[in-house]
């Protein structure tokens, strides 16, 4: 690694962190970006295996990664081992930590569906009395959101909502809509709900990732240098200035400790890791953390709440041989009148068609199992799964701590603490009410029970800006409210969870923060 003193420091390579790097470089601003763990080598870690060539035939080892829902034998391997970095929860109050470390992070594995966030979110307490007012508003990041718009070609549909915004789409190539995604769009059009095309990221190459859309501009500047398997550890203070100038961190193959500085530092390590990065750099000056004389920091954690929704309606007769593979039809629903606000719920992506699959479902009815049989005969016949996202609502109790004791080899092990309150299991009972009389025309459809289930993996709120440093941790800018040069760009900054998926508005949000950083700090 080279020996320097760098402009910007970066912890984290997602969304935020790649977008910090790609903007500050094009100034000509030099970075360096810190990374937990290696970049993804696709010919050696990647092999095209049979299921009954895998010892679990495709399941998974019982008892590996046991949090993460969207593991299995085939991708175990791009999913943190919680064997290697545990973490712990109530045992009443289970809590499911998805973690990503190759370089990329979360932006490798998302599903892309890009939407703005609007003044019902933005600015929810006005509207509704609950909730909290974000210290910007949609005119803030509108240009912003373009730009990233652009960059993750998002494709959409304009409608003209107010609480759906319209982006900067890439052309729209319209499509007809099968026959039983029109009988769900009536059924909600009858009951005042507005229904939408996806707003999916097409990316490049098939990829929307910060690999590909941004950290290869950033390199091509010769300003950005990249250390992998970098777990940092603290975040270091100058005792005369009372400014951050850099980070401990610990190789994590070695377990050889170093330090790195730098004029500015930007956190982008995702709403659990960053904060408790900051709860454990601890000083005289900081007893209770970095930045946290509010003690705020590590609260408010929000997520979002998932209900699976199936509908099998009469077999679509209008299937091309063209619409033979999985296809993907992403929508968002809301009435604008009463439900569109933030404290309600305002998504419901993704909605996705399942088509038939000749292929998959004659495999099916060789299958020696009658209930194995008849799950694929009733999936790759047609129907329509959805994914009913509703909102988290912030709350103190609800935090991330550190474990009592720091680990020997610097690597940062968490313990949650998180519950769902009555208002978050009132409104997600209201919302699958709702749906169920959407879907009554259909007769024949599973809806999720309203009980707790898998985390999502969207985490947000632990680090929340704002306009009081009383009740929030950074100001309007993402910088802390207590060390001038200290930002945070993940998804630590959000107040709420809104109802939608958190993804475009953190990479947008990091353009932003990243030209104001330039501005602020080296712009001459």
């Amino acid at each position: 690694m080279p020996i320097k003193q760098y402009d910007v420091l970066i912890v984290g390579s997602g969304h935020s962190g790649g977008m910090a790097a790609n903007i500050l470089t094009g100034h000509g601003i030099s970075c360096l970006m810190l990374n937990a763990g290696p970049q993804a080598d696709y010919e050696q870690d990647r092999a095209q295996k049979a299921a009954h060539e895998l010892p679990y035939r495709g399941f998974g080892e019982p008892g590996r990664l046991p949090h993460v829902y969207q593991a299995d034998e085939f991708n175990a391997n791009q999913w943190v081992d919680e064997k290697e970095v545990p973490f712990t929860h109530p045992p009443d109050a289970v809590y499911n930590w998805v973690r990503v470390r190759l370089l990329g992070g979360r932006s490798l594995f998302w599903a892309r569906q890009s939407f703005r966030l609007s003044d019902y979110e933005f600015k929810a307490a006005d509207i509704d009395g609950t909730g909290e007012n974000w210290p910007i508003s949609h005119d803030d990041v509108a240009p912003f959101y373009s730009r990233v718009e652009e960059i993750f070609r998002v494709t959409g549909r304009k409608e003209g909502w107010p609480q759906f915004p319209d982006g900067n789409f890439v052309e729209f190539a319209a499509s007809e809509d099968t026959t039983s995604i029109k009988q769900v769009t009536a059924a909600a059009t009858k009951r005042g709900i507005q229904v939408s095309k996806w707003r999916t990221a097409l990316g490049r190459d098939g990829l929307a990732s910060s690999i590909n859309l941004l950290l290869p501009d950033a390199l091509a500047t010769g300003k950005l240098d990249i250390v992998e398997n970098a777990i940092v550890r603290e975040v270091t203070i100058d005792k005369n200035t009372g400014l951050a100038n850099g980070v401990h961190f610990v190789d994590r193959h070695s377990h050889r400790e170093m330090h790195v500085k730098a004029k500015v530092v930007v956190l982008a390590a995702g709403a659990l890791a960053t904060p408790v990065l900051l709860l454990n750099s601890r000083s005289g000056e900081w007893p209770r953390g970095l930045a946290n004389g509010s003690d705020w920091v590590g609260r408010n954690l929000m997520r979002h709440l998932l209900d699976p929704i199936e509908i099998w309606p009469q077999r679509d007769s209008k299937i091309t041989a063209a619409n033979k593979e999985i296809g993907l039809n992403d929508f968002y629903f809301s009435d604008g009148q009463k439900y569109g606000t933030v404290q309600s719920f305002g998504a419901i992506p993704p909605m996705q068609w399942v088509t038939n699959r000749p292929d998959l479902r004659g495999k099916a009815l060789r299958l020696k199992s009658p209930a194995v049989r008849q799950i694929y005969q009733r999936v790759f016949t047609g129907g329509l799964v959805l994914a009913a996202m509703t909102e988290d609502l912030p709350y103190l109790d609800n935090r991330v701590l550190p474990y009592d004791r720091p680990s020997t080899d610097g690597r940062q092990r968490l313990r949650m603490q998180y519950r769902l309150h009555p208002s978050e299991i009132e409104r997600r009972a209201e919302f699958l009410r709702q749906l169920k009389e959407v879907l009554q025309p259909f007769r024949n459809f599973s809806l999720g029970s309203g009980e707790d289930n898998a985390n999502l993996g969207h985490v947000c709120g632990t680090c929340r800006f704002g306009t009081d440093p009383k009740t929030s941790v950074l100001d309007a800018q993402n910088r802390a409210h207590e060390v001038d040069n200290l930002y945070v760009v993940d998804a630590s900054f959000f107040p709420s969870s809104t109802g939608l998926n958190p993804s475009l508005t953190v990479a947008a949000n990091a353009l932003r923060v990243a030209t104001h950083v330039n501005q602020e700090h080296f712009a001459t």
